[in-house]
């Protein structure tokens, strides 16, 4: 991100706003740096420049021709004089000679006019016609692209209307199974209450019975609560498909998926562990935007490109470091911050960069600093030059060794959560 600020000279207002005042200033000195640089980088290109050329020109001047006066025998400077000399033409001779040389030109010269003016209208005329011929071409093909741009569209709309019968028919099957279930523990229930009813006449452990009633109303409510969600994610996960027209995509979902195995999926998700989504990657080809702009994007971002790299978690282990939070405001960490003792502190998942965002606390107030994690590395953002292969490293680095030699900030006490569930479950879901 700071090779990318330095490399443009610009820095986007909204960044700059979330950097506080000694940031700013160490990033405006590195970009004079920068300019400076790049000034010296012209001024000694040029300076090289001008020594060629002026190499160059003495090269020319020694190399120079010199005229020197042809003289006779006698010493003195020799002299012609023309018509006087033996062999020499006359006068009128030599005239008729320039006269005929000096026409010849001429003629040469409206020649080479004239073929310049003949050779134009060739190149007019074809050209013309080239372009002509490219205008039908592309006319041409223009026409055929709106005959296929209306095909795939009617093709589009047929498989539309062909997924959404195929979601209403599964959606139907799935409702009649549920049914088909109710009905089944109804039955079941009946029994069972039927039972406990000619028991309880019996014998005195009425406690029991209501406990097995109730246990057994709980796993219906459960069964039923779960086989709702199943189908609200299917119908979202088909409506999410539709609109980006990922048609291939869902092809084998309708052949060789059931409601039972998306109900399967979800109800293990729910019960899992944060690390369970490790394995149940999107099988969309992610492509990272420039810059977030939507909190689904910013998740996607990291379920995509940040738990692979284990961010968040200890060292060593499959538990969420106790500093880590989720996508949170500037305000709502210095709220967290506000009754902790001085170097408490707290990352949370910028919405401003590709990265983080730590928020520290100080004696007199708040400090914020932004983590760069658009490569392969993490840094603070025109702070620290120190690369750190994963997020903890860079944590427990700045745990032993200050983050400014202005401000002297140690990591010293993790900052925690405080809602439950937790602000970064989101992200793990």
């Amino acid at each position: 991100m700071l090779q990318q600020i330095l490399r443009d000279m610009y820095i986007d207002p909204e960044l700059l706003a979330e950097l506080n005042e000694e940031q700013k200033q160490i990033l405006f000195y590195k970009m004079r740096e920068e300019q400076l640089r790049r000034w010296k980088e012209r001024e000694e290109k040029a300076r090289m420049e001008e020594a060629v050329l002026r190499k160059t020109a003495r090269r020319k001047q020694s190399n120079g021709k010199h005229v020197q006066w042809l003289r006779g025998k006698d010493g003195e400077v020799w002299v012609w004089v023309m018509g006087e000399a033996p062999g020499d033409k006359p006068y009128e001779q030599i005239s008729e000679e320039l006269i005929a040389e000096r026409a010849r030109q001429q003629a040469q010269k409206e020649a080479e006019e004239l073929w310049r003016q003949k050779e134009a209208e060739i190149t007019k005329k074809f050209r013309d016609a080239m372009a002509q011929e490219k205008a039908r071409i592309v006319a041409e093909k223009w026409k055929i692209e709106i005959e296929d741009r209306k095909a795939a569209k009617l093709e589009e709309e047929k498989i539309q209307e062909e997924l959404k019968k195929r979601e209403e028919e599964e959606r139907q099957k799935g409702e009649e199974q549920i049914r088909q279930q109710e009905e089944i523990r109804a039955k079941e229930l009946y029994l069972s209450l039927k039972q406990a009813q000619q028991h309880s006449q019996h014998s005195d452990d009425d406690q029991e019975w209501e406990e097995q009633l109730r246990r057994s109303k709980a796993a219906d409510e459960e069964r039923s609560h779960k086989a709702r969600r199943a189908r609200d994610e299917y119908r979202r996960q088909s409506l999410r498909a539709i609109q980006k027209g990922r048609v291939a995509g869902l092809s084998h979902l309708f052949q060789g998926t059931s409601l039972n195995n998306v109900q399967e999926i979800k109800l293990n998700n729910d019960s899992g562990s944060p690390l369970l989504s490790l394995s149940a990657a999107s099988s969309n080809i992610w492509e990272r935007p420039s810059r977030p702009f939507s909190r689904d994007v910013i998740i996607r971002w990291f379920k995509e490109e940040q738990i692979p790299r284990r961010a968040g978690f200890e060292r060593n282990t499959n538990r969420i470091a106790q500093w880590f939070h989720g996508i949170i405001s500037r305000q709502e960490a210095e709220e967290l911050l506000m009754n902790k003792s001085e170097g408490t502190f707290l990352v949370r998942v910028s919405e401003k960069i590709w990265g983080y965002a730590l928020s520290y606390r100080q004696q007199s107030g708040f400090k914020h600093f932004l983590v760069d994690a658009s490569g392969d590395f993490y840094s603070f953002l025109g702070v620290d030059p120190n690369r750190h292969a994963t997020l903890t490293d860079l944590i427990d680095f700045h745990k032993e060794e200050i983050i400014t030699s202005s401000g002297g900030e140690l990591l010293l006490e993790p900052c925690g959560q405080q809602k439950n569930p937790p602000d970064y479950s989101p992200l793990f879901e």
